[in-house]
């Protein structure tokens, strides 16, 4: 019995971590995660051609430098982003996530979110906005050319920092936007 109530429990433990651990990451200030993003949006310039070339060709973007996704049965993601259109900010958003099913692990990854037209970039600066539940993202590796293709009107990209868990779902994630 005492096992059992041991596995029901440790899934709880680490999603309740997870949750409290995301609320940390608010405490940044507005000029570090200027200071992020900026950097993130380097290093797409610098090493990743295809998605370089949507920063300056996108309707917007919206760029989160450090989401972290835990998972332990029950997942988590959240982070904080700056949203740019004309390569000029315009707002700052936060990122929500929380999933089930069969997974485990923690990573750490930049996610950048392209807008093909400004009504998508509208749409998403409405407020609560989500991605529905078959969006995918193309994860970019240092070196590797991949294709990115819009899907309703966005396109998502991922650049791994660190951590060991398979894959990147976004599909459920719901955003907030709040202009400057």
């Amino acid at each position: 019995m005492k096992t059992l109530t041991n596995n029901f429990y440790k899934p709880v433990f680490v999603f309740a971590l997870l949750l409290f651990a995301s609320c940390g990451s608010m405490q940044n200030t507005e000029d570090d995660l200027r200071s992020d993003a900026s950097d993130a949006r380097n290093e797409i310039r610098q090493n990743h051609t295809n998605a370089s070339e949507l920063l300056n060709n996108s309707a917007g973007y919206a760029i989160f430098p450090n989401v972290g996704k835990g998972a332990y049965v029950i997942g988590g993601a959240s982070g904080n982003g700056v949203v740019y259109k004309n390569n000029t900010i315009i707002g700052y958003a936060d990122l929500k996530q929380v999933d089930i099913g069969l997974q485990a692990g923690g990573k750490a990854f930049i996610e950048v979110l392209f807008f093909e037209t400004d009504a998508d970039l509208e749409r998403f600066k409405e407020g609560d906005y989500e991605l529905s539940a078959n969006a995918s993202a193309v994860i970019l590796d240092k070196g590797a050319s991949q294709s990115i293709d819009f899907q309703d009107g966005v396109a998502v990209v991922t650049i791994p920092k660190g951590g060991a868990m398979a894959g990147v779902s976004v599909g459920g994630q719901r955003f907030s936007f709040q202009p400057r």
